[in-house]
């Protein structure tokens, strides 16, 4: 697994909670109360954006996965939260990772989903 992004908020969350919040925004969800995936549609196409196994985690390989995982955490009330304890966010509509007094702004939300799951390049 490439670099892990997790959802972190001061409650507990429960899978109902993540149930209804995920069916309201139009994700969907695939496997048990338990353990499964967190999809997302683009165009014909459904992708994985997350993992759920009691937590809520996903380890993006584009732009537009790190913009679906911003938009459950904030639907969630969370923080979406990186391995070196950066944090994502969205900021006046545009997507961004902080750290420290430092940040990097991956463009606007509104255009990452329009322009889909294309994977990073190395």
């Amino acid at each position: 697994m490439g670099y892990e992004l997790r959802v972190e908020r001061p409650a507990l969350l429960t899978f109902a909670e993540l149930a209804d919040v995920l069916g309201r925004a139009g994700f969907e969800y695939r496997g048990s109360q338990e353990a499964g995936e967190i999809l997302a549609r683009h165009g014909d196409g459904v992708h994985v954006v997350a993992a759920w196994n009691g937590t809520l985690s996903g380890a993006p390989g584009s732009d537009w996965q790190v913009a679906q995982l911003v938009r459950v955490s904030a639907l969630l009330g969370a923080h979406l939260v990186g391995e070196d304890g950066e944090s994502y966010t969205v900021r006046d509509g545009v997507v961004e990772q902080v750290n420290g007094s430092a940040s990097y702004e991956f463009g606007r939300i509104d255009e990452i989903l329009a322009a889909g799951p294309a994977v990073w390049r190395s």
